[in-house]
């Protein structure tokens, strides 16, 4: 089976796609000699067989094994990893759109879970979790040497289950939240009429994504009297979910053509992927606002609508997980999955994304200006990342127009949300084909 997951290391969330066997097939062209790698492996058996027998304590041979995969696998990049049996369950769940636990998308940097995003309408959204946040303990003991997967099965329990958790913000001291956990049941899209406009947000891209947009314009449609004059599609914070709904969200404001592609290190490794003919909302303004915690398949969304001229991209740099993961069942997953990164995707106009992200085609910020230099979370911030092939020369880099940000007034109110007003603004300016005529060049 064959899976997209967000823009996580390991996560709390993934995405599952059809899984091609062929592709395991078609390797074997020519094998180098493999004597050195068998002598590595003898002597990692001497290692394991001196670590059980001379340890000070007793060892669990299998979780020293499980260990050393992931130490094997992180080193590649931040998603590949090992998933043992009882996680590749939670897994499949989580896909569904339904699980028990916090609600937070997170992966693990410097030996600490790091959150991605805190998911809409949870615990942890509610408690004040923050994106970028380091969560440094559980009910008082360090997380320092565990493994992403231990760190989240101690944060999943019982709903009604309180949990204790220690959080590092850069700048601040740690702060203790006490967060009671519930079954995290995600309302995948949420829509509404805001000064005229239609609005839906999409939390994340499961199996509900799609049908979720398209029940909710055909509503938005009914509420404003049977036609839109502008939307607005939310996909800030998002960490993204099933290729295939990526697609099929796209085919939504697109009649057909290309949504993505994916490429692997083969030069026949290539797929491509279109929308449906038929577009639902035809003819209607879009915008699409995102933000630094908007990743993979939100990506492949906004940089198809913007490489397509269908909508203007508004808000900040996206998070630029351009790659794709492959989720190997081992032994129909009774031993759990292997999880590698096989591809990077593509825009429609060719650009990998990768550790870059979609740039937005009118820059506005959520918060603020503070007057420093504002420090972006991004793939290329996680260890190990993967980086873009296509990486701007330094000409390149020198040529490039200086962005303009803007930024609420000082006394702005976060909470009124900044980006959203402006984007609803610009719908109902008259201003928006100029804007977009602007963005295609």
């Amino acid at each position: 089976m064959k899976f997209v997951l967000p823009a996580l290391g390991s996560v709390a969330a993934v995405a599952l796609f059809a899984f091609s066997t062929t592709q395991q097939a078609a390797v074997a062209v020519e094998r180098p000699a493999y004597d050195e790698t068998f002598e590595q492996l003898e002597l990692f058996a001497d290692v394991l067989a001196r670590v059980r027998n001379q340890y000070v304590v007793e060892v669990d041979d299998s979780a020293l094994i499980e260990d050393a995969m992931n130490g094997m696998l992180q080193s590649l990049d931040p998603h590949s990893s090992y998933i043992g049996p009882d996680a590749f369950k939670d897994m499949r769940m989580n896909n569904k759109g339904e699980y028990g636990g916090l609600g937070m998308e997170v992966t693990m940097e410097d030996g600490f879970v790091k959150v991605i995003s805190p998911i809409d309408d949870t615990p942890a959204k509610r408690a004040g979790v923050k994106a970028g946040d380091f969560i440094t303990e559980i009910e008082g003991k360090s997380l320092m040497g565990a493994t992403l997967t231990e760190a989240v099965d101690q944060m999943r329990g019982k709903p009604g289950e309180p949990i204790n958790i220690t959080i590092i913000r850069e700048g601040e001291d740690p702060i203790e939240l006490d967060i009671t956990r519930e079954i995290i049941k995600r309302q995948t899209v949420k829509f509404e009429i805001k000064d005229g406009i239609g609005y839906a947000r999409i939390a994340q891209f499961n199996e509900k994504a799609a049908d979720g947009l398209r029940s909710a314009i055909s509503d938005l449609q009914v509420e404003n009297n049977g036609r839109l004059p502008g939307m607005i599609l939310d996909l800030r914070g998002n960490p993204g979910g099933l290729l295939t709904q990526s697609v099929a969200v796209s085919s939504i404001f697109l009649d057909g053509g290309e949504v993505v592609s994916t490429r692997g290190r083969r030069a026949d490794d290539v797929n491509v992927y279109n929308a449906e003919k038929g577009q639902m909302a035809k003819n209607v303004p879009l915008i699409v606002l995102v933000d630094g915690a908007s990743a993979s398949a939100s990506e492949i969304v906004a940089g198809a609508l913007q490489d397509k001229g269908r909508a203007l991209i508004v808000g900040m740099t996206t998070f630029g997980k351009g790659s794709v993961q492959d989720v190997i069942p081992l032994r129909g997953g009774r031993d759990g999955a292997l999880k590698i990164t096989t591809q990077r995707y593509y825009t429609p106009d060719g650009r990998s994304i990768q550790a870059s992200g979609i740039t937005p085609d009118i820059f506005i910020s959520a918060i603020p200006d503070d007057g420093k230099d504002n420090k972006r979370f991004s793939e290329a911030s996680l260890p190990n990342a993967i980086a873009n092939e296509d990486e701007a020369t330094e000409e390149d880099t020198e040529n490039v127009e200086e962005i303009v940000i803007d930024y609420p007034a000082e006394d702005f109110e976060v909470s009124d949300d900044y980006q959203l007003q402006q984007a609803i603004a610009l719908l109902k300016s008259g201003d928006y084909e100029t804007k977009l005529a602007e963005a295609k060049g």
